[in-house]
């Protein structure tokens, strides 16, 4: 089969169509923002690693792909893959990467079954075309390719006569909330009222998780295997799926499922679903919460010792779902929680190549070993390093990461302007009031506090411009050419309103001090979006070669038992940042403050893991300097300490 060429634009986002419910932010057409400085970096490095050349080393993803026609694997690794290479193919205007999607989008969109069905025909499972339908909708928005809109429509309609029959199951019923986001997709451009049928039928068909959360939450501990019934299954099942009971405990539905509420108020028009984001971060913090901004599950929910893990795939989920709920939400809250896990917890599971990942990370992370850890219901590879420790799933599904971290950088209002709603370097292609402008972001945040943003419309024109002020921000500033613009309040978005000219100038600045935060699961330090962490030093083993990559373990070969000292200061020291921008070689940034060093009867191993810190610790000896990094350099680190206390 020929391979096609399709035209790049980045087309429009239409603004919800009636019945729907408006929202206060759209994500602009994927393709719209590219990465810029540091970010770029780190696009880059992706995709000259396994981001761009997995499918070269793993047969999963290799030329006997169900997604391509052949026999091999035919679930949902290939479209978790294409999920996030399409839009890192285009925001790098890669040819060779282009290349490499268009195979499998080709042969999704000329291979359709004459009743709708799209994929392999080896399995009828309605989960992983959740997920090429996201892939169809993004490429769509890069290319307008008239292919994708018949094929969805068609698919649509399939789904919505076959369902009564074959009801949504396991992981198709857990993540309903996934497909509701295309459905509104193709709705917004085609008005098929059946669009909204197949909506309503998803939602009754799927898990209730806003259900799930209310004042009788029943998973408030660390999941125990045998009562979900994986002491003798095994911890995934990709032929059976789970249990209902696994399934709600399972670290990455609950990721998908923060999405489930604000995306079904779009449908329901209900501010009580709307708003139910939040009582579901809240209760996962305060029974699984983690310093880096998500909870622990490893594979599921499992209480709030930082010696807990918690998977790659769950950190990428997760920040989707935020970044949808901040588009319908407009609650600034959200964004600050995208960006502490974008710039902590994503980046800390890869090798500084992106060779190589975990498949679960800790906060206190002592060692990653062939060994029994502290897993709820993973295995003993579960926080190697390498090309599939534990299961493949993160390996396909890592990839959306960081591109749709950039693809959220900046919105569309629903009031005719455009809203800065996670910072990071970039530059941006939108239409305002039919008037083309660009945008330049430059910044080294969040390694730094100050953006400058340089507007550049083809002619003058008004439009509001929205501003995030993240939450932890202790003074905020905004100047527009200098002068200075009132409204900037932490946790809010400060709004300009003026007539823009080429050349205007908006700055930036977001100051916060170096904290101690205690808690009775640890104290950790934090600075702004960043935790810092206290690395550890390493030794690497080669365990085997695994194609392109291999399979490694690091070992510990240096102290990691220390208590913070409570009185003491904590210098900032700025460097400048490197070409891996999260290395532990050459941090942007590092805190510096003491701490005194514990024996093993004061802080132990439990699990062959760091034991939950004590609270406090009695200082002994002479106060050490200590240097932290940021979280997501190091690979072996103590983020969460006791408190020195002084007899």
């Amino acid at each position: 089969m020929a391979q096609r060429s399709a035209p790049t634009t980045a087309g429009s986002s239409p603004p919800n169509r009636a019945p729907l419910a408006p929202q206060p932010f759209y994500l602009l057409p994927t393709g719209a923002i590219r990465p810029g400085g540091w970010l770029r970096k780190q696009l880059q490095i992706q995709a000259d690693g396994m981001g761009g050349r997995i499918d070269e080393t793993w047969p999963d993803l290799g030329p006997d792909s169900g997604w391509l026609g052949g026999k091999g694997e035919s679930w949902e690794r290939g479209p978790y893959f294409l999920d996030g290479l399409v839009p890192l193919a285009w925001m790098l205007d890669s040819a060779p990467l282009k290349a490499k999607a268009m195979k499998f989008i080709d042969w999704t969109l000329d291979n359709p079954a004459p009743n709708g069905m799209i994929g392999p025909r080896s399995n009828d499972d309605w989960w992983p075309r959740m997920v090429m339908l996201k892939v169809l909708t993004q490429y769509h928005e890069l290319t307008q390719d008239p292919r994708v809109i018949p094929v969805m429509t068609n698919y649509f309609h399939h789904q919505l006569a076959e369902m009564p029959r074959r009801p949504l199951r396991d992981w198709g019923r857990s993540r309903w909330q996934d497909e509701v986001v295309s459905v509104v997709w193709l709705y917004n451009r085609t008005g098929d009222t059946k669009l909204l049928e197949l909506a309503k039928l998803l939602k009754q068909q799927g898990y209730d998780w806003q259900g799930l959360f209310g004042p009788n939450y029943p998973y408030r501990t660390k999941t125990i295997k045998a009562k979900i019934g994986l002491d003798k299954t095994g911890a995934e099942s990709t032929a059976n799926g789970l249990a209902d009971h696994a399934q709600t405990l399972h670290g990455v539905n609950n990721a998908q499922a923060l999405k489930a509420s604000p995306v079904w108020s779009v449908v329901s028009g209900s501010d009580e679903d709307r708003k139910a984001i939040h009582n579901q971060l809240a209760i996962l913090d305060r029974y699984h919460g983690l310093p880096i901004g998500i909870y622990s599950a490893d594979e599921h929910l499992a209480g709030r010792s930082p010696s807990q893990g918690v998977e790659l795939c769950a950190i990428v989920e997760a920040m989707y779902s935020l970044e949808l709920g901040l588009a319908i939400t407009g609650d600034a809250a959200l964004g600050d929680r995208v960006e502490r896990i974008a710039y902590n917890a994503l980046q800390a599971t890869f090798t500084d190549d992106m060779w190589a990942h975990q498949y679960d990370q800790q906060p206190n992370q002592i060692r990653c070993a062939r060994e029994e850890g502290p897993w709820t219901t993973n295995g003993p590879e579960a926080n190697l390093f390498g090309l599939e420790p534990n299961f493949g799933c993160c390996t396909a599904n890592f990839h959306q990461g960081w591109p749709k971290l950039v693809a959220s950088l900046w919105m569309a209002s629903a009031e005719g302007g455009l809203a800065k709603t996670i910072y990071g370097p970039c530059e941006v292609a939108a239409s305002v009031g039919g008037v083309p402008v660009k945008l330049r972001e430059e910044t080294d945040y969040p390694f730094r506090d100050q953006v400058t943003i340089h507007v550049d419309p083809v002619r003058p024109t008004r439009f509001p411009m929205a501003l995030r002020v993240p939450g932890w921000a202790k003074t905020a500033s905004i100047r527009v050419n200098g002068e200075a613009v009132a409204g900037a309040a932490a946790g809010k978005f400060a709004r300009i309103d003026r007539e823009w000219t080429a050349g205007d100038k908006v700055e930036l600045r977001f100051t916060a001090e170096a904290r101690r935060v205690a808690s009775p699961h640890g104290s950790f330090v934090e600075q702004g979006p960043l935790v810092f962490s206290l690395p550890i030093t390493e030794n690497w083993h080669k365990l085997r070669d695994r194609g392109l990559t291999a399979d490694w373990a690091v070992l510990p070969a240096g102290e990691w038992r220390y208590a913070l000292a409570d009185d003491a200061p904590i210098e900032r020291v700025e460097r400048a940042i490197g070409p891996v921008p999260f290395s532990r070689r050459s941090p942007p940034v590092v805190l510096v403050t003491h701490g005194y060093r514990l024996t093993a009867a004061d802080w132990d191993e439990q699990d062959n893991a760091a034991a939950p810190p004590p609270a406090t610790a009695v200082a002994k000896g002479k106060p050490e300097k200590l240097v932290l990094m940021p979280y997501a350099a190091p690979k072996l680190r103590i983020t969460s300490f006791p408190m020195a206390k002084k007899v």
